[in-house]
């Protein structure tokens, strides 16, 4: 079998029948893997760190019988992994190595998924670009000159650069959506509480927003990755199960954003692709409108948390040395959160957090009367790497916070499934996701509705002729 056929035309399910059907090695696979990182990430810096002697040793130990049976990936650069760095995307971290790991991380291991490295991504994965003073800009393989968006950045770029064919990402306002929507892939958020304990604890701030899932190739990639960290409370129905039983859904569908905005003109012009494409495999259409986030309460209530988390996080360093972090070594924005983070107390978190669970019971609303809510991804294309560099005006990077999220985040704080699908590009050639939510645990739902996109428009094919554009 040809080296192009190990690492570039199978996704992670094709690799791992390989693997299982004893015709190719793990070795094999992480090797192809490693020629692959030589010649294609230097163009895009995916990579925070790699360890190839590493997973050497995980690819001779690995589960063979597994669901991803010997199949090299990426943990995003926010979790830990034993014997990998974990830099946060800071410098603060830079030296830091990992030595435990959560029942998340466990479960992917389980899984057969060899582990060589982690994924670039923003600082403490707070910013809408993967561009930290840190580990430098991460490119999007589709134009070099363009952000990967964030803060999933690094993941998403070594998927679509023909790197990895799955990656592990998370996800708190769009993070892993957002960036799939850059770079055409197939980005899900799995419901709230359906996937087992990562790394940040549900006494976090930030909790409640966030998900563990990944970006793929294939929305069977995805479905598998599900099964293998779900909680025993909850099961996917099998592949051939979803593939079978897409019901003819009432789609709702809406071009503004939760603050009212429009997204710009090519994005709207996939938006209304997306809805006539749907409409022509017999869903139902209806136009719905979003209910408006009163204020930018949301906006700051997020804020709030994500400036506890800092807090919390530079307070626990300070517990762990018994001296202050140094702030010079953080980024400007990063630097502000943890600033407004020291001065809340708990009327201010307990405030927060009542707006945002407010917030999110609205945004579930709309779902009362259709199956699924379809809206962009987000309101623009890939924009240009140095427009909110890390060193940018603070207010500037924050504006890049909620524009960016203003379509996914709602899903966030209802705790919906949510995806992005890449059906279409827009008129510069840049992939745009559209972007599909259904009611909370009824992640299977939009699985149905995913496999059926994919076989009606597979996107497959424009992913792999880049994989050869980039060599």
């Amino acid at each position: 079998m040809s080296d192009a056929s190990l690492d570039i035309d199978l996704d992670a399910t094709g690799q791992a029948e390989l693997v299982r059907s004893g015709e190719v090695e793990p070795r094999e696979l992480l090797e192809a893997v490693r020629r692959r990182v030589e010649r294609v990430n230097p163009l895009v810096n995916a990579l925070a760190s790699v360890d190839f002697q590493l997973a050497q040793e995980q690819a001779q130990q690995c589960d063979r019988s597994g669901v991803f049976a010997g199949v090299p990936t990426l943990v995003k650069d926010l979790s830990a992994y034993p014997g990998l760095p974990c830099g946060y995307g800071s410098r603060l971290f830079q030296g830091y190595v990992a030595q435990t790991a959560s029942p998340y991380i466990n479960a992917l291991k389980a899984s057969g998924l060899v582990v060589f490295g982690k994924s670039t991504t923003s600082e403490f994965g707070l910013m809408g670009t993967t561009e930290s003073l840190a580990t430098g800009a991460t490119r999007n393989p589709w134009d070099p000159t363009r952000s990967t968006g964030g803060s999933s950045g690094g993941a998403v770029a070594a998927v679509a650069a023909g790197i990895v064919p799955v990656a592990q990402a998370s996800d708190g306002g769009g993070s892993i959506r957002g960036p799939s929507s850059h770079t055409g892939l197939f980005g899900f958020k799995p419901s709230r509480g359906r996937t087992v304990q990562a790394d940040v604890p549900p006494e976090a701030p930030t909790w409640n927003i966030l998900s563990e899932h990944c970006v793929s190739r294939s929305v069977r990639d995805s479905a598998a990755w599900l099964r293998v960290t779900e909680t025993e409370a909850h099961r996917l129905n099998s592949n051939e199960e979803l593939r079978e039983n897409c019901p003819r859904l009432r789609i709702g569908v809406h071009a503004r954003d939760c603050f009212g905005q429009y997204a710009e003109k090519e994005v709207l012009e996939v938006f209304e692709q997306a809805s006539a494409f749907c409409a022509s495999l017999g869903h139902e259409i209806v136009p719905v409108e979003m209910p408006q986030q009163p204020d930018g309460a949301g906006v700051e209530a997020v804020l709030d948390l994500m400036s506890a988390s800092v807090f919390g996080i530079l307070a626990k360093i300070e517990q762990m040395t018994g001296a202050k972090p140094p702030l010079e070594a953080l980024e400007p924005y990063t630097r502000m959160l943890a600033e407004r983070g020291e001065t809340l107390d708990t009327r201010s978190m307990i405030a927060a957090q009542k707006t945002l669970a407010e917030l999110g019971a609205l945004a579930a609303q709309p779902l009362n009367d259709v199956d699924v809510l379809l809206s962009p991804t987000v309101p623009f294309a890939a924009f240009p790497l140095d427009t909110y560099a890390p060193d940018a005006p603070v207010e500037r990077l924050k504006q890049l916070f909620q524009r960016s999220a203003a379509y996914t985040a709602p899903a966030s704080l209802s705790g919906c499934p949510a995806m992005s699908v890449p059906l279409f590009e827009g008129r510069s050639g840049l992939p745009i996701g559209s972007h599909f939510v259904a009611r909370k645990d009824q992640d299977a739902l939009l699985f149905q509705l995913a496999f059926q996109l994919e076989k009606a428009r597979p996107w497959a094919p424009r992913l792999q002729s880049l994989f050869r554009k980039l060599g």
